[in-house]
């Protein structure tokens, strides 16, 4: 990131439904990357952010943890597509005024950031609110394994990510809000739902004659995937008539309403091919392009038809290298020429 006020812009439209986009927009967001100008600007917001700064700031301090996870998640998924989540000259707040599957993204996956970060500081025993989750330890088993140790309090960060995120519809037909709503509760099932069962042998010799498990979120890494796949396969949606509900349009079923676990989007993306400041795009000139390939990350699809030019560069890296007792590593250095496709 170029500087900590583009953090301070970045986040400012992760947890603000419509009908207070203006007031965040004047004062600022809650998931600024600085916990203190979290809590400064949450005065003028009050409701859950103002009363957490002021009684659990090391909450806020793993919100601000969480958010800077799900940015740099975000930049790994999107990394081959023609809008790679960059921070670059805002484009990412910009992009999130619009209800677009991108948007719908980066909200799910903040929200299991928030969330993971939370959970994650309570297991090291950084917050005194927390302590292991024992919910599970009374569960019968088959004799050959028992619940032991920590387990990952994931109810605990769920509990603490939506006091921070969610926030209610105010009305009953804003369904920005409601669609914010639906990704933030996504974004923390792909945490919750796919806890692991870690298991450790006892016995004799490594016998196994009895494991002790205990459930531990899956890695971070995991949880993007998911949440990548989702946004593939994300439901365009519109208010139902109850003014509540939300029910998807087009190419979905309208009969077969999104689970809990679906991202919805209600705007279509643009194709981030050109440079537009309201879209957030900018643009995909001189981005990197692989002719031989046929996905996002191809010529074709990535340069917008505009073609691409190639050329060829030579770096040198360490090869061969050995071990020589004791205790050093001796490399030669190799030269190896690249191709280089960039678009223009």
């Amino acid at each position: 990131m170029k500087s900590e006020g583009a953090w301070v812009c970045l986040v400012f439209y992760l947890i603000c439904p419509a009908n207070i986009i203006g007031l965040w927009w004047a004062v600022g967001s809650p998931l600024v990357m600085d916990p203190n100008i979290i809590c400064r600007k949450s005065r003028k917001l009050g409701g859950k952010q103002h009363e957490m700064c002021r009684n659990e700031p090391e909450i806020v301090e793993e919100v601000a943890n969480g958010a800077k996870m799900a940015i740099s998640e975000c930049q790994h998924q999107f990394r081959h597509r023609r809008w790679n989540c960059t921070t670059a000259n805002r484009s990412i707040q910009r992009v999130l005024k619009h209800d677009t599957r991108e948007a719908a993204f980066v909200h799910s996956l903040t929200s299991a950031g928030v969330l993971y970060a939370v959970t994650q500081a309570c297991s090291l025993g950084l917050l005194l609110q927390c302590m292991c989750d024992n919910s599970v330890m009374d569960r019968s088993t088959d004799g050959k394994w028992e619940w032991a140790g920590c387990n990952e309090d994931v109810r605990f960060g769920s509990r603490k990510a939506a006091e921070f995120l969610d926030i209610p519809p105010t009305q009953r037909n804003d369904v920005q809000g409601r669609i914010l709503l639906h990704n933030n509760k996504a974004g923390r099932a792909s945490v919750a739902k796919y806890q692991q069962k870690i298991c450790k042998c006892h016995g004799l010799s490594g016998s196994c004659e009895l494991k002790t498990c205990v459930l531990k979120m899956p890695s971070f890494r995991d949880v993007g995937d998911r949440l990548k796949e989702r946004f593939d396969g994300a439901y365009k949606v519109s208010i139902a008539n109850d003014g509540r509900n939300i029910i998807p349009i087009e190419d979905h079923d309208a009969a077969r309403r999104p689970s809990g676990e679906n991202l919805v989007y209600l705007d279509e993306s643009p194709s981030f091919c050109k440079p537009s400041r309201k879209q957030g795009s900018l643009g995909t000139l001189d981005r990197l392009c692989n002719p031989d390939t046929s996905t996002t990350d191809s010529c074709d699809i990535m340069c917008c038809g505009r073609g691409y030019r190639s050329y060829k560069v030579v770096v040198q890296e360490n090869c061969r290298c050995q071990f020589k007792w004791c205790c050093k590593v001796i490399c030669q250095t190799c030269s190896r020429t690249l191709s280089i496709h960039r678009c223009n």
